[in-house]
Parts: structure tokens; C-alpha cells; sequence
């Protein structure tokens, strides 16, 4: 970056150029790497890709920015957060549309409340605190269990919500005292890039850097010496090689894995009612979301009626390009996935399972477009029902004994998330309570916070974010006995 490029411009955002964010200045990389509009499915973009040096560096900064940074009161903290929020609500619209045209996802319905959720989340987690905790007080001593933050954080975050899924991390780590690295997925990095830009506005330098790159920076990010913590949000299978990167230097990790999330509405439930809640819980964001609705199971009594209601509902989704108003539902987000959803559709047909919407891609139709595919009743063996899809094909699962379907919703190797639908709160909420899953919602879906603990149990993560819980994993406890006098 030459001394006269500004950090920030009156140019729009997602025009580019787009730099990496290292020590407070915007870099150039000698290579680029494209960028897919997955709803035309051609490039539209070009995203730096950072060398093993320019990572070094920007992790470099990071350790340099520390001390001051950490150093510093909540209350300064806050103040530069506060300021950063602000710098990204100038930038709402432009940075929502980007998010539209790498991720594919509707503008006004998704990408928008995206950013405006991230940007809340920044104001929200500069205004939370770690507390000293009196452990014990006697009249010779005190204990205090103080929390100190850990160092320089790396950030490995994915394409479904990049945006989000990024900033969630930046304000618990930064408002702990940690400095971060943030490496996006090389399928979304713009936005990103776009937000590391904005930071380097109002944030001391080397506090935030944002590097993009291929997949191979990722080892060398989660194996550096000089990197205290991980915080990955992604598939199991790449947690996998998080953690065993991670080892070599017994790094802290928090890991947010993939989920293959029940909802089961139970007998009594209203089902007419929350029939859009199920559709947007499965469907929403083309179904790219790891606590999405991947497998709805349904009470026989009223199985019919709701499978021709839920596609009513469906057929009245347009699927498009983000872009247009009238959109609800945008393309998977990469070919990779899409040619991933197209292997699931096969094997659906060649197994004779029953397709009641969907189920056909338009092979002359430009960009990532599968169709909202509705599957009743596949058996519970199906791999529509076992794996996770990450797209937007829903399986209608029936069941007949309350039992029997939680049995069914808890055989799976993942536990992220789950849902329970009834009228008799109470019994819903015992149901609820026998899933093994580290969040489950009872009559809404989705609802999360910047104070409500989110984890996975078994193969869908470990650790835990957001909530003191959270926010505590950005730091090391650490015990003082002062003893009161000599």
C-alpha cells in the first residue's frame, strides 16, 4: 500500500480494490485469487492472497498491539468498539450488498439484518465485562479469581455468515484484552476484507487484522507459536485438523462444528401456525446454517395435512438472485456445496424416495440455484436424514411415539441444536430437555444473544460462545490470595 492509498474513501465499498489489514495499514499481495457471484456462478472479484510472510506479519503486530491493548480499561476498550460500530453503521448498505453478491444470500431479508446484527453485537459485547470474583474472605485473607486475557486470538470463520460469525468473536476477544487475526473463508472474503479495512480507522494498530488466502494458511495460523487461541467456526471435519494443529502448542480452542438439527412437533401442536417458522428454520439462508431445521419430524395424526401445507408455503418462495426485491430464497453459496446438494438429489431419486417439491435443477440456469426440495417421509437409514445437508432440502420425517422420535432426533454423531413445537409448554420443555443437543429452542427457533451461551456437544464443537461462559474462554483464569496482613 503506497503512503497516499486512505484507509477509508468516499469510493464504495464494493468496488475494490481489497487489500489485507496488517499493523494498522492496508497491504497489497503480490497474487489474487477470484471471487464466485454463486448467483451467476462467474467472478466478479479479486481477493488478495496473503504469503506465509504477510500472515507472519500480521500475527507479528497482533503480539506487538497486545500489551497497550490489553493494558488498557474496560471503559477505553468499549470507547475504541464503540467507535468501530459506529465506523461500520456508515457502511451498512454497502457492506450488505457485498455480502449479497459473495455470499448469495437475499439483501434485504438476510444480508442486511446480517451486518445490522453484527454491528449490534459490537455495541452489545463492548458493553460486558468479566468480573473479579471473591472466592473466599476470611479475616487473613481474600482469593480473588481474576480473568486475564490470553494474547493474540486467530479467527478462522466460514461462508454462510461471514460477517457475523466474525464480529461475534472480534468483541468478547478484544473486550477481554486479546488482540486477533482473522483469516474468512477463501469463498466470502470481501466483506471481511472490507471490515478489517474499516477497522484500521479507529483501532489502535495491529489490535485487528484481516488476511485472506487459500486453505493453506490455515496450518500455519492454528500451528503459530505466537497465537494463543482459536477460535473456528466450520466443519467437524476441519476441526478435526484444527485441534491436532492446535496441539502442538496446547492452544486454547473454541470449535463450532456442523449439526444435523431435529425439530420435532409434537401431537398438540398448532401446526398451521408455526409452519413458517419451520420453513425459515430450514430453509432460511438456502438452509446454510449449522443450527438450521435438517431433519422435521412430524406426528402421523397430521402428517399429510402438513406436508401439503409446508409446500404451499414453500411455493411461494421465489428463488433468485439476492439482489432482487422480490427474492426470499438465494443460491447455495459455492459450487462445492452445490455439486455436494446435487449428489443428495441423486441419491434421493435412485433410492425411490418421495419428492413432493423440487427436487429438479434447471441445468441451463446460471449459478448455484437448487430448488426448495421437500422429501416425505424418507426412512431414518436415508442420507438425507443422517448427513447434514447445508442446502435447502427438507425431509418430513413421521413418528408415532414421543419416545421413539427422541430417540431417533439423539442417534446422530452431532448436538448442536434442536427444536421442540407444542401448546403444552411444560411437556414441550421436558421434551426439550432429553435432547443432547447445547442449545435447543421450545416454540421459536434462532433466537441467540450476545448473553446466551452457545456450544455444541459431541461432534459439533467444543467450548462454548457468547454468555460470561464465552466470554471467559477469551481469557485464563487466574487465582490471587492476598494475605491481609503480616
Amino acid at each position: 500500500m503506497s503512503a497516499a492509498t486512505p484507509i477509508l474513501s468516499s469510493v464504495p465499498l464494493f468496488e475494490g480494490p481489497y487489500y489485507l489489514s496488517i499493523g494498522g495499514q492496508l497491504v497489497e499481495s503480490g497474487a489474487s485469487f477470484e471471487v464466485i457471484n454463486p448467483a451467476t456462478g462467474a467472478a466478479f472479484a479479486k481477493a488478495p492472497a496473503a504469503t506465509a510472510a504477510q500472515l507472519d506479519a500480521a500475527i507479528a503486530s497482533a503480539r506487538q498491539a497486545f500489551g497497550s491493548w490489553s493494558a488498557l480499561s474496560y471503559d477505553a476498550r468499549q470507547s475504541y468498539l464503540e467507535a468501530f460500530a459506529d465506523a461500520l453503521q456508515t457502511h451498512r448498505e454497502e457492506l450488505a450488498r457485498l455480502l449479497t453478491l459473495e455470499q448469495g444470500k437475499p439483501l434485504t431479508s438476510m444480508a442486511q439484518p446480517e451486518v445490522d446484527l453484527s454491528i449490534d453485537w459490537i455495541r452489545q459485547g463492548a458493553a460486558r465485562r468479566i468480573p473479579v470474583e471473591i472466592v473466599e474472605e476470611t479475616d487473613q485473607h481474600t482469593v480473588e479469581l481474576h480473568h486475564t486475557p490470553l494474547g493474540v486470538v486467530g479467527a478462522i470463520t466460514p461462508w454462510n455468515f461471514p460477517v457475523v460469525l466474525a464480529l461475534w468473536k472480534v468483541a468478547p476477544a478484544l473486550m477481554a484484552g486479546n488482540t486477533m487475526v482473522i483469516k474468512p473463508s477463501p469463498y466470502t472474503p470481501l466483506t471481511t476484507l472490507r471490515v478489517g479495512q474499516i477497522a484500521q480507522s479507529v483501532l489502535p494498530p495491529g489490535v485487528l487484522s484481516v488476511i485472506s488466502g487459500g486453505d493453506e494458511l490455515g496450518p500455519q495460523l492454528t500451528g503459530h507459536p505466537d497465537v494463543a487461541k482459536i477460535s473456528f467456526t466450520g466443519s467437524t471435519e476441519t476441526g478435526r485438523h484444527v485441534l491436532r494443529s492446535a496441539a502442538g502448542t496446547i492452544k486454547r480452542v473454541t470449535l463450532e462444528l456442523g449439526g444435523n438439527d431435529a425439530a420435532i412437533v409434537l401431537p398438540d401442536a398448532d401446526y398451521q401456525a408455526i409452519i413458517p417458522q419451520l420453513f425459515w428454520g430450514a430453509v432460511g439462508n438456502s438452509g446454510q446454517w449449522c443450527v438450521g431445521i435438517k431433519r422435521l419430524y412430524v406426528h402421523r395424526s397430521y402428517h399429510a395435512a402438513f406436508v401439503q401445507a409446508f409446500v404451499a408455503y414453500a411455493k411461494a418462495q421465489k428463488l433468485g438472485n439476492g439482489l432482487d426485491a422480490d427474492v426470499a430464497v438465494g443460491p447455495v453459496q459455492n459450487k462445492m456445496q452445490f455439486e455436494k446438494l446435487k449428489g443428495l438429489l441423486a441419491d434421493i431419486k435412485a433410492n425411490g424416495q418421495r419428492v413432493v417439491l423440487g427436487g429438479e435443477i434447471d441445468p441451463d440456469r446460471a449459478g448455484y440455484f437448487i430448488p426448495v426440495t421437500v422429501v416425505d417421509n424418507p426412512p431414518e437409514a436415508a442420507r438425507i436424514v443422517q448427513e447434514e445437508q447445508f442446502g435447502p432440502i427438507v425431509p418430513i420425517i413421521v413418528y408415532d411415539d414421543v419416545d421413539d422420535v427422541i430417540e431417533r432426533a439423539n442417534h446422530s454423531p452431532y448436538g448442536l441444536g434442536g427444536s421442540v413445537w407444542g401448546r403444552d409448554t411444560q411437556a414441550a420443555v421436558a421434551v426439550a430437555n432429553r435432547l443432547d443437543t447445547g442449545m435447543v429452542w421450545v416454540n421459536e427457533i434462532h433466537t441467540q444473544g450476545v448473553d446466551i451461551p452457545f456450544g455444541g456437544h459431541k461432534q459439533s464443537g467444543l467450548g462454548t460462545e457468547h454468555g460470561l461462559e464465552g466470554r471467559q474462554l477469551f481469557t485464563n483464569p487466574k487465582t490471587v490470595l492476598i494475605r491481609k496482613s503480616l
